[in-house]
């Protein structure tokens, strides 16, 4: 779906961050997000561990991730242990295929996606697992249709996002058997399980004679090819881990080796090991992370030849792209960044992968925060997110574990009201909705939990017919108020603005006030008695 709109960038480029360190926070996080300018701290500065640094750290240490202000990087590279995990014994292996019936396959159209974890769920002592199984009457309830849940390999950093041996699977979050526990529970609820999947870098266990992390282990008996490689399984183009591979076909990530995708073994064994996690551990889907690593044609290959269906079974790729800005100010138009958007699933192609709609969050949140709702119609009379021109591919979203969360890179502004505010418009508006763990489960003080919203907002969606390419007729958006009619059958209001003129829906015309909250209300229209 070309649009014939170049991207052009009229501020500085985003980059993958080292690790990061936030002012007035000793933690170290490992992550990848764009430098954006924070509306409320005008002075946004990261200081960056190198990549020099972070080399140091091998399988057997780990990040220190500690409130305490004697944490360093001096610390965890001279030997700390992440966890105490026991060592990997070796007849150690895993049981055969997961004999569990699996849900059909449903539209896109039809998803509901539920992020099932957050920033924080890996420090739950490694019962991360169990938690989210003891949710999963809500999730049905709330007629979620899709689960991500976090990286499922051991990792160097406890989040899950440098992952070590891929078919050790003692996390943060839990092991083998918590994981295929809980997957197994999502199967019968009928709720597909969608893993994170980090195929662009890869931590090493062992350094070479050079004192260089870059050469793996694969300590655990599997099917499929093995994965033991060297420095020739890493890209050539990767400034700290010399390796000796092809040249990186995207952006470099600093903390840890990027993989050489486009040898043959690093490819057959990443494929053989998302087939392990499909029939052997119950996964259904993909969120592919940190997708600028990698080529479009890569995503595309592990899709086509992992997935059952692919096109069918659900896959949505992380590809974090610029807004366009005029200092902290985002500028009006964001059809580059859309265009960003189209361009990789283009690429991906055949309607493998969906995206998340980045252009959406940037501008509803910022029409919320700032009282700009015109925001939200473009020229064409469309939404001015990816949702007005790539709806059924496009994943809406309020808040992740990167954006949101205690990382709170990009969040969307605080407050139950205006969340649900947020919420108000992505579940009843085109695109697929995913709901965030901790907007639904609540954060670590609870005092974010709006489950029963959500769940009557998502009911509201069902009732009213909305699918991913729904109609939308825009019948107004000036600065204080919004009002949009969906699929003929619902109408949503946004901002303070009491009186919308011709534009409010009419008892007369069969409209009935639904759901409600500060500067927002949904209406759905009555059925007719036959």
């Amino acid at each position: 779906m070309k649009l014939g709109l170049q991207l052009s960038h009229d501020r500085p480029r985003s980059h993958v961050s080292n690790c990061n360190v936030f002012p007035g926070n000793s933690k170290f996080s490992c992550c990848r997000f764009p430098l954006l300018p924070s509306p409320t701290n005008s002075v946004f500065r990261t200081f960056l561990l190198t990549s020099a640094n972070f080399a140091r750290l091998g399988r057997k240490t780990a990040l220190v991730a500690s409130s305490s202000p004697s944490a360093s990087v001096d610390g965890a590279a001279s030997g700390q242990q992440q966890q105490t995990l026991g060592s990997i014994s070796e007849d150690q292996s895993y049981p055969g295929p997961l004999e569990v019936p699996r849900p059909p396959t449903i539209p896109w159209e039809d998803v509901i996606l539920m992020q099932a974890f957050g920033w924080e769920s890996s420090k739950q002592g490694g019962n991360f697992h169990e938690s989210v199984q003891a949710t999963i009457p809500d999730l049905v309830k709330a007629g979620i249709t899709h689960c991500w849940l976090p990286p499922p390999s051991h990792s160097v950093s406890k989040e899950g996002y440098l992952p070590t041996q891929l078919y050790d699977l003692r996390s943060n979050y839990g092991d083998y058997s918590s994981l295929v526990a809980l997957n197994t529970a999502l199967l019968k609820a009928n709720l597909r399980p969608v893993a994170d999947i980090v195929i662009n870098h890869r931590c090493a266990d062992e350094q070479n004679e050079a004192g260089i992390w870059n050469k793996f282990h694969d300590d655990i008996p599997h099917p499929g090819r093995r994965i033991d490689w060297d420095a020739t399984a890493i890209a050539s183009t990767d400034p700290d881990f010399q390796g000796r591979g092809h040249t990186d076909s995207g952006a470099d990530y600093g903390p840890s080796p990027d993989l050489d995708h486009e040898n043959e073994e690093v490819r057959l064994g990443l494929r053989d090991w998302l087939i392990w996690l499909r029939d052997y551990i119950g996964f259904e889907g993909w969120r592919l992370d940190f997708v600028k690593g990698y080529s479009p044609e890569a995503a595309s290959w592990y899709i086509k030849n992992s997935l059952r269906s692919p096109g069918k079974d659900f896959c949505v790729g992380e590809y974090w792209v610029d807004a366009a800005w005029s200092g902290s100010y985002l500028q009006y138009t964001q059809d580059a960044m859309r265009q960003g958007l189209c361009d990789w699933m283009d690429e991906v192609g055949d309607g493998l992968s969906a995206t998340f709609d980045f252009t959406t969050k940037a501008i509803l949140q910022e029409a919320i925060r700032n009282v700009e709702y015109d925001r939200l119609r473009d020229k064409d009379n469309k939404p001015a997110g990816l949702i007005g021109w790539w709806p059924h591919r496009a994943v809406t979203f309020i808040d992740n574990h990167d954006t949101g969360s205690s990382q709170r890179h990009w969040p969307f502004p605080s407050g139950a009201e205006k969340i649900l505010q947020g919420y108000s418009y992505i579940l009843t508006h085109p695109g697929i909705p995913c709901i965030f763990w901790e907007h639904f489960a609540g954060d670590d003080d609870n005092t974010n939990n709006f489950k029963k919203q959500i769940i009557e907002l998502v009911a509201l969606r069902k009732r009213a017919g909305i699918k991913a390419d729904s109609k939308i007729d825009i019948l107004a958006a000036e600065k204080d108020l919004y009002i949009a009619e969906i699929n003929s059958s619902l109408v949503l209001k946004l901002g303070p603005r009491y009186d919308g003129g011709d534009a409010m829906p009419k008892a007369s015309d069969g409209w009935v006030l639904a759901a409600s909250g500060k500067d927002w209300a949904a209406w759905e229209k009555k059925q007719q008695e036959k």
